[in-house]
């Protein structure tokens, strides 16, 4: 039996870093030198309200040189949240980052962030799961074209094993016979 798609619970990293969103821009750095983690989840009365990386921290701070210690997380966090569920299938939650241009997802359950999905989760499942998944979704998109006239499988007529079936012109495939009794 085939084992079904993986979902981001099975891949996600946890727990997650989550900061308030009233602490300050340096408390921030600071919880993400200590976890050694780029990303928080901004958690306003314990429920998520954006997110703040290392990134946003170099761009909002740094290069606008803003006084970490005064500059509080709710005024430098990316907002709104984008988020993914644990039982969401990997490749939408990848659909989604790719979407949004993001690298990182909340994993929420019932308004609670249990998690985070990354790119680097991802990848560390299989290191071309992400490409693979990308490919993946690319023929989702393709329309079905068939390109050979002959194949090998069940008659959709007769239920008999055939080498050579063709397509008839209602698009079932049909064995040599089952061609020969519909053209009569």
């Amino acid at each position: 039996m085939a084992k079904a798609n993986i979902t981001v619970k099975e891949i996600m990293s946890k727990p997650p870093v989550v900061i308030d969103y009233r602490k300050s821009a340096r408390a921030a750095a600071m919880l993400m030198k200590k976890s050694r983690k780029g990303f928080l989840v901004v958690v306003k009365n314990g429920k998520p309200v954006g997110v703040l990386s290392d990134s946003d921290l170099i761009n909002k701070i740094i290069v606008k040189k803003r006084d970490a210690s005064k500059t509080k997380v709710r005024d430098i966090m990316t907002k709104p949240l984008i988020v993914v569920s644990p039982d969401s299938d990997i490749l939408e939650a990848v659909e989604k980052m790719k979407k949004s241009n993001i690298h990182r997802l909340p994993v929420i359950k019932k308004g609670k962030v249990i998690g985070v999905l990354s790119l680097t989760d991802v990848a560390k499942t299989s290191p071309d799961m992400y490409y693979l998944l990308e490919y993946r979704s690319e023929m989702k998109k393709a329309p079905v074209e068939i390109r050979e006239t002959f194949t090998s499988g069940i008659c959709e007529s007769c239920g008999n094993y055939s080498e050579h079936l063709k397509q008839s012109i209602d698009g079932s495939w049909l064995c040599e016979h089952c061609i020969e009794e519909m053209e009569e």
